[in-house]
């Protein structure tokens, strides 16, 4: 089985030790460790209700866990103080699970808009770097055009476009791949790959499509049960043995995430007398 324990010595750009947190009496993570290495694309998997969206939200401190350190850069964000945390936020960059463009903006207007809003910059300084980030993205030509007006593919670059304005160290992709077409979605693949390559971005996506992710990703969590339950390449995952990885990648209905949620006895629920339940009823 691939070793789910992450490395006590990497150069890593975040490092979660210990997080424990519950929401809403469901306790999400049981003392999760993992390191994302600086400079490289990281996936963060599991089904539907782990805790991934959820631990993007520790890592920008928008959300404090129960016990833990997450710690960006060698800060530890639960202790930050507002101002300080506010600064190393400056610092990442995030796309939107639904690229979350201000609807009354063109193109460049919301791509301008982290500038606008965070620095004072000359107009003509400020064209300038978002024609250049558009131009990364392939979207140039389309900066007068209006949200309405763009492809999902489209939206979904416009918005990497505007995460990566203030040349952060760290993006974080929520969904990058959700609801895109196979043309769209091999464009924000190779996006990813070469924003990593070219600027030396450290890179933390949460995905659940595993033939997307392994193109893109160099190292893997697979979360589940409030663990990290397996940690790899996307190709020793791939080969690993384990009952959660068949599940996950295999598809699987049922394995260590029953198909069924808790429930009590169900012949009692549709209401059958114990002496009149149907053959089969537990």
């Amino acid at each position: 089985m691939t070793d789910a324990r992450a490395p006590q010595n990497s150069d890593a750009l975040v490092q979660v030790r210990g997080l424990r947190t519950t929401l809403g009496g469901k306790r999400i993570f049981e003392g999760i460790d993992l390191d994302i290495p600086r400079g490289k694309v990281t996936a963060i998997m599991g089904p539907s209700g782990t805790g991934k969206t959820t631990l993007l939200r520790h890592i920008t401190g928008q959300l404090m866990p129960d016990a833990g350190e997450i710690r960006v850069d060698g800060q530890n964000v639960p202790a930050l103080r507002r101002n300080a945390l506010f600064d190393l936020r400056e610092k990442i960059g995030f796309l939107f699970q639904n690229s979350a463009l201000l609807t009354d903006f063109t193109v460049f207007e919301n791509v301008a808009f982290p500038l606008r809003k965070h620095l004072k910059l000359p107009e003509e300084l400020v064209r300038n770097i978002v024609l250049t980030k558009l131009q990364a993205v392939g979207l140039r030509g389309a900066a007068e055009l209006m949200p309405s007006e763009l492809s999902g593919g489209m939206a979904r670059r416009v918005a990497l476009a505007r995460a990566i304005i203030r040349d952060p160290m760290l993006i974080l992709y929520d969904e990058p791949f959700s609801g895109l077409d196979p043309i769209a979605l091999n464009q924000v693949l190779k996006l990813i790959r070469t924003l990593n390559q070219t600027l030396g971005i450290t890179s933390i996506l949460v995905a659940h499509e595993f033939a997307a992710v392994s193109r893109a990703a160099d190292l893997v969590y697979l979360i589940a049960a409030g663990k990290v339950v397996a940690r790899g390449t996307p190709e020793e995952l791939t080969h690993d043995d384990s009952p959660w990885t068949k599940q996950f990648f295999g598809g699987e209905a049922d394995g260590p995430v029953p198909f069924q949620y808790p429930a009590r006895d169900y012949a009692a629920d549709l209401g059958f007398p114990a002496t009149a339940r149907p053959a089969g009823a537990a």
